[in-house]
């Protein structure tokens, strides 16, 4: 039988951050594997529901089912990763002290790369039009840049540390 990677490690939860097209959904799916932990990405559950990616009403009530059951499993050991890109302090805050609340330790993983690379890879990643992505233009992701609260490293060291082993934290 397979040891799981994070036996004898209690659960965490981990929180991607970053624009579009930063590379949080191949860290997320990566770390899901190595860790294991369950994965929840906003994007993919809505295209697969039929809802419109950019109804934010509808993304604000799943972020928040997902968020209580995060809880739920965390409290049941099971590691979790949401990927909901964390564009401001605030969100960053209020996951690190509610499921600090419940004992667990939460990191912050930040992934950022220049404008013309993230418009590079968006470009990439629309022509591919899979499953659960959503279509950004350029436009829309010089918007984003200015809406966007970059965690600073004062910031970053509110978190726990990732799990050793773990590369690429960005």
């Amino acid at each position: 039988m397979k040891v799981p990677a994070n036996a004898g490690r209690g659960p965490r939860l981990i929180l991607l951050c970053g624009l579009p097209g930063s590379g949080k959904t191949t860290l997320a799916k990566r770390l899901a594997h190595e860790i294991p932990a369950v994965r929840l990405c906003p994007d993919e559950w809505l295209a697969d529901l039929g809802i419109d990616v950019f109804d934010e009403q509808a993304r604000a009530r799943l972020e928040r089912r997902f968020s209580r059951h995060a809880q739920d499993l965390l409290q049941l050991g099971q590691s979790v990763i949401l990927e909901f890109g964390f564009w401001s302090r605030s969100e960053r805050n209020e996951k690190r002290l509610e499921v600090r609340a419940l004992g667990v330790p939460v990191e912050l993983h930040y992934l950022s790369a220049p404008l013309d690379e993230l418009c590079r890879r968006l470009d990439a990643r629309n022509g591919a039009a899979e499953r659960g992505t959503v279509p950004i233009s350029r436009e829309m992701l010089e918007h984003y840049t200015e809406l966007f609260e970059p965690p600073s490293p004062a910031e970053l060291a509110l978190f726990d540390d990732p799990f050793r082993g773990e590369t690429g934290s960005g």
